[in-house]
């Protein structure tokens, strides 16, 4: 069930009575949670019900923010030829196949396949020609860093063994210089860029799709990771306004707007002003968003030491600085200064490192008001994890991530090798050294489920999964504590959205807009290894229930 705001109107009163309660900072057992009027107004014990709604609740929480997600992206993707709930080669073109049949538009779209379901993480134009021949088919893959697409795509596109690799891409190719199928990073726009545009009430469906989805998971509010024109998705920016200025964008939103890297610091002045012309109501486009290297498993994240191959050599490939250091060294500051919070993509220590080093340059008292964040964090050099607390950036963790999954046993601890395998998600130690933790779920690339990441930031297995993701613990000195991991997708992830400043949102205290979650359990009563077994019961925005 789901149930808008009523904007305008007076909040109605209601008593949590809850079995526990999670402030956004500890877990503080029993007690009852007292809401009127869009805020929470009291808590304590025995609380007089007079007049109130009563919910009996088993977990009382704040709700959770997404620190970096997409959510017009994972509701276009829900709407279309969705792979996202599959695993295998044969589930994919199955799925593919019966789409087509259901679909007769001139092109196939979609998207969500993983890369271990294929050899070498590259799936073969041959093998979506089985299934559709006739119209191109272009499938992003989860974590939106390449795609997989017929031979009609490729034809459409001209994409040929005289075709060269586009300098932030690359197309894979045979043992002839023939296309296969797999288009990676930047290559993918050779083949989107002819796909039919979405219109805007496309968007405004998966907008409000991918809304009713985070509501039924608990989240409450999120950042947009990125709000422009990247990897064949237009500009979300009129969808967000337009959702804003209707009353339909229930959550708060903070837009991360894109960096274009072909241009230059002159495009601050244009981030500015899109910032006014976009800022309405609930959507905040407050930061900037710069991709600055690429993933791991396709050797685009950007690396201090080049790749390993299968059998353990160095090759020549280090991956991709996206922008240049020393653009980024004068990117950063400009933004900085223009008030925009900066969001960094860094998932090779060296992204890390570059990212760090520029920050650097930035004002220390802005800096820390700005509240400047690096996202995925997946290789970080040692000597760069206390430099987080040092220049008041924060670690934007998918902790999800951290686990031994097909993708890092197939595809990526090999290529990176022992040494620096083992420096991969380091959330333990940025915990430790004093680093601001927050958390998000890159959806699509997997799914927004705070839970299921919560599991995986305490255990370092992920909850339900079958052989070594489920069982095997993944470097297991970088666990953190549950009231850790709950704090940074509640309060931490509010905090690098501003909401302490805005409405209080992210905690339960007097005040604080009353953003709530009530799970079916509590997390913190039973076993680490099911705290990935809770759900979510019902989902409060401004005291009103938005889901249950």
């Amino acid at each position: 069930m789901t149930s808008g705001l009523g904007a305008g109107s007076p909040g109605p009163h209601v008593l949590f009575r809850a079995a526990a309660v999670f402030d956004g900072h500890r877990h503080v057992g029993a007690g009852d949670v007292r809401v009127r009027d869009g805020r929470v107004v009291e808590l304590g014990r025995g609380l007089d019900a007079e007049g109130a709604e009563v919910v009996e609740a088993a977990f009382v929480s704040p709700g959770f923010t997404d620190a970096h997600v997409h959510p017009v992206q994972g509701g276009l993707e829900r709407l279309r030829c969705d792979l996202s709930e599959l695993s295998t080669r044969e589930e994919y073109l199955t799925a593919v196949s019966s789409y087509a049949a259901a679909h007769d538009g001139p092109w196939i779209l979609g998207g969500g396949w993983s890369m271990p379901a294929f050899p070498g993480g590259t799936p073969t134009a041959a093998d979506l020609d089985t299934v559709v021949a006739d119209r191109p088919v272009l499938l992003p893959n989860r974590d939106h860093h390449g795609a997989w697409v017929n031979t009609r795509a490729l034809e459409l596109a001209g994409i040929d063994e005289h075709t060269p690799d586009p300098p932030d891409g690359r197309i894979e190719r045979d043992a002839d210089g023939r296309p296969t199928g797999t288009l990676h990073e930047g290559a993918t726009a050779l083949v989107s860029r002819l796909a039919p545009q979405a219109t805007a009430e496309d968007y405004r469906a998966a907008l409000l799709e991918g809304q009713r989805y985070l509501h039924s998971l608990g989240v409450t509010a999120w950042q947009d990771a990125i709000v422009g024109d990247y990897a064949g998705i237009d500009d979300a920016g009129a969808t967000y306004l337009a959702a804003a200025r209707s009353g339909e964008l229930l959550s708060h939103v903070v837009g991360a707007l894109w960096w274009d890297r072909t241009r230059g610091v002159e495009q601050v002045a244009d981030l500015v002003a899109r910032r006014e012309e976009l800022s309405h109501g609930r959507f905040h486009p407050t930061t900037v968003k710069v991709m600055q290297d690429g993933v791991a498993e396709n050797g685009t994240a950007a690396m201090l030491a080049p790749y390993l191959d299968r059998c353990g050599h160095a090759t020549t490939n280090a991956g991709h600085s996206f922008v240049d250091a020393a653009l980024l060294r004068e990117a950063l500051p400009a933004l900085d200064a223009a008030g925009f919070q900066v969001h960094v993509h860094a998932i090779g220590d060296r992204g890390v490192r570059e990212a760090l080093d520029a920050f650097t340059g930035t004002d220390p008292a802005t800096r820390a008001e700005r509240r400047h964040h690096l996202a995925h964090l997946q290789v970080v050099h040692p000597d760069d994890v206390p430099r987080f607390a040092e220049l008041s950036v924060a670690a934007n963790c998918q902790a999800l991530w951290a686990c031994w999954d097909e993708q890092m046993v197939d595809l990526t601890w090999d290529v990176l090798g022992e040494e620096r395998a083992g420096w991969q998600y380091p959330f333990g130690d940025l915990h430790r050294s004093g680093a601001r933790l927050v958390m998000g779920s890159d959806w699509p690339v997997s799914t927004p489920d705070p839970l299921a990441a919560i599991h995986t930031a305490v255990t370092r297995t992920a909850y339900g999964e079958p052989g070594r993701a489920g069982e095997e613990v993944f470097l297991a000195d970088q666990a953190v504590p549950l009231e850790v991991a709950f704090a940074a997708y509640t309060s931490g992830s509010a905090w690098v959205d501003h909401r302490d400043r805005l409405d209080g949102a992210g905690v339960l205290a007097p005040g604080a807009a009353a953003d709530l979650v009530v799970l079916d359990r509590d997390p913190f009563a039973g076993p680490v290894e099911e705290i990935g077994a809770a759900r979510v019961v019902s989902t409060w925005i401004d005291g009103r229930v938005v889901w249950s």
